[in-house]
């Protein structure tokens, strides 16, 4: 699985989640740090998917997109270990680290593989 496929709806997930934070409590926390991470996410998997279009990759986008899960994992699990508050520091620390773990994956096997064609 190409990481462009996870990481522009991971991106998306969080703008809406910084957005709704912002909305709801007037969190500029939330928009800031929801939107900033999620924008991040959203070009950096933007990038993968144009490398992707000529069959190569772009470790930039990689090491960014596991960068940002990182950061997001550490950071929201800290928030829900003090607060015990599943929305939203469990959720987004628990899909970050999902995330970040798909990411490590893709680091470790040399990014994404694309299929030779059969003749």
């Amino acid at each position: 699985m190409l990481d462009f496929c996870f990481t522009i709806p991971y991106g998306v997930i969080l703008i809406v989640g910084g957005l709704i934070g912002y909305l709801k409590r007037g969190s500029t926390v939330s928009l800031a740090g929801g939107g900033g991470m999620g924008l991040l996410l959203v070009l950096a998997g933007y990038l993968s998917l144009k490398a992707s279009q000529k069959k190569m990759n772009n470790y930039f986008a990689l090491f960014l997109e596991t960068a940002c899960a990182i950061v997001l994992t550490f950071v929201m699990g800290q928030r829900y270990i003090q607060t015990s508050k599943i929305m939203p520091a469990g959720v987004v620390a628990g899909l970050s680290a999902i995330m970040a773990g798909f990411y490590l994956y893709k680091v470790a096997t040399g990014g994404n593989h694309f299929p030779t064609k059969a003749e």
